[in-house]
C-alpha cells in the first residue's frame, strides 16, 4: 500500500516553484475508530478536507481508514512503509527536477516528532532525523508540540470555531495562522485578519515559504461552504463585530 500521494490541484501548483509535494492523509478525527485530530471542532470535523476534492470521491475514506489501521496497531511496519515511499519520492522528484517536500498530515493533526524511526538501521527520534536535509511541514490546532529541534519541519496554526484563545497564544509562539474565510473565489479575501496581513494560502501549498507574522487565508471548500459554525469566518461579520 502507497502512503504518499500527490496530484492535489494546489500542491501542484508548487511545481511552478520547483517543488513536489507528497502527502499522507489519513482518515480524519475519529472515523477509523482511532483518534487521529485531538484538538479537532464541530467544525472541521464538518468543513474536513476529506469530503472536499478528490478525497470525497473515495467511498467513506477506505483507503485513508486502512493507513491509519495500520499505522495504530502496526507501528513499526507503517514507519518502515513511510521511509521506503519517502525514499522513493526523493528519487522521483530527483529524475523530475524538483524538490521533494512532504506533508504527513494531510487530513489529520498527530505530533510526528514523537515517533520513532528506523532508516538503514540507524534508529531515529522521528522522521525528521531521518530525513533531515529534507522539508517538512503541516497544519496543526496543538499548542506547544516541541519541533524546535527540527529545522526541517515548519507549522502552521490553524484557526477553527472555538479556538480564538488558542489562536492568540500561537501568536505569541510565532505561528503563521491559516483561517477559512467565506468568500467566493471569485472575490477578494480580506486584507487583514487578528491585525495581520493576510496571504493567499491556495496559491500554493508551500507554507514554510511564507514569510512569518502572516495569516494564511484559504477560500472554503467542499461541505465548509456550508458551515455555520464559526469555523469558517465570514468577512462581513467581521466587520459589523469590529
Amino acid at each position: 500500500m502507497n502512503l504518499l500521494t500527490v496530484g492535489n490541484p494546489k500542491v501542484l501548483k508548487g511545481m511552478k516553484q520547483g517543488y513536489m509535494t507528497y502527502i499522507l492523509h489519513l482518515a480524519p478525527a475519529s472515523l477509523s475508530g482511532y483518534n487521529t485530530c485531538p484538538k479537532a471542532t464541530t467544525g472541521c470535523k464538518f468543513a474536513c478536507l476529506n469530503t472536499a476534492g478528490r478525497g470525497g470521491m473515495f467511498k467513506k475514506g477506505e483507503s485513508r481508514i486502512r493507513k491509519t489501521k495500520m499505522f495504530f496497531e502496526y507501528r513499526a511496519e507503517f514507519m518502515a512503509s513511510l521511509v521506503k515511499d519517502i525514499e522513493l519520492a526523493i528519487k522521483q522528484s530527483i529524475k523530475k527536477d524538483l524538490i521533494p517536500v512532504f506533508r504527513l498530515n494531510g487530513t489529520s493533526d498527530l505530533s510526528w516528532e514523537k515517533y520513532e524511526v528506523i532508516r538503514n538501521g540507524v534508529v531515529y527520534k522521528n522522521i525528521f532525523d531521518a530525513f533531515s536535509q529534507f522539508q517538512f511541514y503541516d497544519y496543526t490546532k496543538i499548542l506547544g508540540r516541541k519541533v524546535g529541534l527540527n529545522d526541517n519541519y515548519d507549522l502552521t496554526f490553524s484557526a477553527a470555531d472555538g479556538n480564538d484563545a488558542d489562536v492568540q497564544k500561537a501568536i505569541v509562539q510565532g505561528y503563521n495562522i491559516a483561517t477559512v474565510f467565506g468568500v467566493k473565489k471569485t472575490e477578494p479575501l480580506p486584507k487583514t485578519y487578528f491585525s495581520r496581513r493576510v496571504i493567499n494560502g491556495d496559491d500554493s501549498d508551500l507554507r514554510f515559504l511564507d514569510r512569518r507574522g502572516v495569516v494564511v487565508g484559504l477560500y472554503a471548500k467542499g461541505k465548509a461552504k456550508k458551515d455555520t459554525s464559526g469555523f469558517v469566518k465570514y468577512p462581513t461579520v467581521m466587520l459589523k463585530a469590529a
